[in-house]
């Protein structure tokens, strides 16, 4: 029996996952510190709760990640200058040349997933999963 679009889609997408996992193994990251961390890197400091929107969890989970980032070295916490109440999280230079190890890692691990595509089909595939990301 052939496989449908569906089914297909998973297992590119669970092969995907399972590739960036053991691309961020030599960092000790998890997914949601890399995501935390790809997001105060693109966006720079910025208030916890804003931090948990862009990821789209809860402010909870966002404090629990930056926890986590924050012993490790890579993230900080400061007083927002604007509003004594509030603080602002950005990452360390050591997260910052983590970021970009990490970004590095993760290029060439889509590299070697898209490799056995021509560019006219991974322009294709990038302008299908553009469309499908924006609709609404």
């Amino acid at each position: 029996m052939e496989e449908n679009l569906l089914e297909v889609f998973w297992a590119v997408t669970r092969r995907l996952r399972v590739q960036t996992k053991i691309a961020l193994e030599p960092w000790h990251v998890s997914p949601s510190q890399s995501r935390a961390l790809g997001v105060l890197s693109r966006h720079g400091e910025m208030r916890l709760s804003a931090l948990a929107e862009h990821l789209r969890i809860a402010p909870r989970s966002a404090t629990e990640v930056i926890d986590d980032l924050e012993k490790r070295g890579l993230a900080i916490r400061r007083p927002d200058p604007s509003d004594r109440r509030a603080t602002l999280v950005g990452l360390t230079p050591q997260g910052v040349s983590t970021m970009q190890a990490i970004n590095e890692a993760r290029a060439a691990e889509a590299d070697r997933l898209f490799a056995g595509l021509d560019p006219a089909d991974r322009a294709d595939l990038t302008r299908i999963l553009r469309r499908l990301r924006d609709a609404r």
